[in-house]
């Protein structure tokens, strides 16, 4: 089922996610409901609370994009092992549509978090596949990428955002 997906500044994309302790239907319901949601908004990375759940789950499918190898991945509870690198992205965000803006993330992360059944797992994850973990990652910590940003480039980016919300309101 595809759910709204939610935009800023909604409270629930400013706090922590809860983190998942047990999968059961709801949970597996849920993930089901993300991959739609993501799918049908033509994303690559969906966290739980950007559809006002705020539980520590994401979705993340690479498969889309021409220059990323195909990767779709459910990540429960995930958190960053280890990174390296520096790269700098412009990336977009459901959350705040019509938006982009560019982020230094690392390059390079391995990752441990639980699958759709609760196995553990870790896996390294590299350039775009990377970036994507590490915003949907963000949503779950209640960060949004436009507070990656700093001084003017974070009021551009935000009164940009304004002028795209008020000009969707007209139509």
């Amino acid at each position: 089922m595809v759910r709204d997906i939610v935009t800023y500044p909604a409270e629930v994309l400013t706090k922590p996610t809860e983190r998942v302790d047990v999968i059961d239907r709801e949970v597996e319901k849920l993930i089901k409901d993300m991959f739609d949601t993501m799918y049908h908004a033509e994303g690559v990375g969906l966290a739980a609370n950007q559809i006002g759940v705020s539980l520590s789950v994401m979705v993340i499918d690479t498969t889309p994009k021409e220059d990323a190898p195909d990767l779709k991945l459910v990540l429960i509870n995930p958190d960053v092992v280890e990174s390296e690198g520096k790269v700098k992205y412009k990336e977009g965000c459901l959350s705040f549509p019509g938006l982009s803006v560019e982020v230094e993330r690392a390059s390079k992360v391995r990752v441990r978090a639980l699958n759709e059944r609760g196995e553990p797992f870790e896996i390294t994850l590299e350039d775009f596949p990377a970036i994507v973990f590490q915003h949907e990652l963000d949503h779950l910590q209640g960060i949004t990428f436009i507070d990656r940003l700093k001084g003017w480039r974070r009021r551009m980016a935000l009164e940009k955002y304004r002028k795209l919300q008020r000009e969707a309101q007209k139509v």
